[in-house]
């Protein structure tokens, strides 16, 4: 797990993020430095994982392989959804992107996914 992951740890949360968000700006104005601050929209961040980027992910850079990639593999592939509405259903639809929500392993696939994001530097 990333080391400043604050989601899905004991003991973390949206306030210590913030507590270190500030610590840092401070730190940063303290040392007269500039500080350019970022932030990435998340809404609806699950549905948009790549399946194939993610199962590269679980290789190389947590070297998961054999039957365990197979096994996500497997837990990623094949899913459809259906939009329920007012007493109508649509038909299936074929998913070929994003993690499912709800599902433990969802939060988890998703963080190992966009944990290289916090990797980037200026």
């Amino acid at each position: 797990m990333p080391l400043l992951q604050s989601a899905y740890w004991p003991g973390r949360s949206t306030e210590t993020a913030l507590v270190k968000v500030i610590s840092d700006i401070i730190d940063a104005a303290d040392e007269k430095n500039v500080t350019l601050f970022g932030l990435l929209d998340m809404c609806g961040a699950f549905d948009t994982v790549d399946f194939q980027i993610l199962l590269h992910r679980l290789k190389v850079s947590y070297g998961l392989d054999g039957q365990v990639l197979q096994w996500f593999q497997l837990f990623l592939s094949d899913r459809t959804q259906i939009v329920s509405f007012a007493g109508c259903r649509s038909s299936p639809s074929k998913l070929d992107c994003g993690v499912p929500q709800g599902s433990v392993f969802g939060p988890l696939l998703f963080v190992l996914y966009a944990a290289d994001v916090m990797k980037i530097t200026l």
